[in-house]
């Protein structure tokens, strides 16, 4: 008997609206409906340094591309990486997401042999973008870098986006 009020109970109570006291981070995201795609720089040591673009899919998930090249007389120095995003948090003027890249690096004398220990990363971290009200956005992550020599380490990456449509 006891259970059949139980149960009674849960059914008539199921299409009752109760207000909640607390609203949960994922009621509050917003999504793009449609492409956001930026232009900007870029510079971390798992996902590269330079020019960097940035898509925003009409989803929780966004894809950047980095790259940059310096020739100063026989030393060459060039980088590139990508790096995919998921959006944890997403309000009007800040997001706070998780991400993973992979970058390589390349520095040493131009058609020779690389000089650098560790020329390929992966990365996995969280970051966070922040848009003052413009169309300028400034991105600060924390990402766990793996060297391909071994080493392993926590470091920052920080970028700049125009963004437009």
């Amino acid at each position: 008997m006891k259970i059949q009020c139980g149960l009674l109970l849960m059914v008539l109570l199921l299409p009752a609206k109760l207000p909640a006291q607390i609203e949960s981070p994922a009621s509050g995201r917003t999504q793009f409906h449609h492409s956001v795609f930026g232009l900007g720089l870029f510079g971390g040591a798992a996902t590269g340094l330079g020019l960097s673009f940035r898509h925003h899919l009409p989803s929780n998930f966004s894809y950047q591309i980095v790259g940059g090249v310096i020739n100063a007389s026989e030393k060459l120095s060039y980088d590139f990486g990508m790096q995919l995003q998921f959006d944890l948090m997403r309000s009007a003027t800040t997001r706070v997401y998780a991400g993973s890249g992979i970058a390589f690096f390349y520095a040493g004398k131009s058609g020779g042999t690389n000089e650098m220990d560790g020329p390929g990363r992966l990365g996995l971290g969280i970051g966070t973008e922040v848009n003052p009200g413009s169309d300028l956005n400034a991105s600060l992550e924390l990402m766990f870098t793996y060297f391909t020599d071994g080493t392993i380490l926590p470091l920052p990456q920080l970028g700049f986006h125009y963004y437009f449509e």
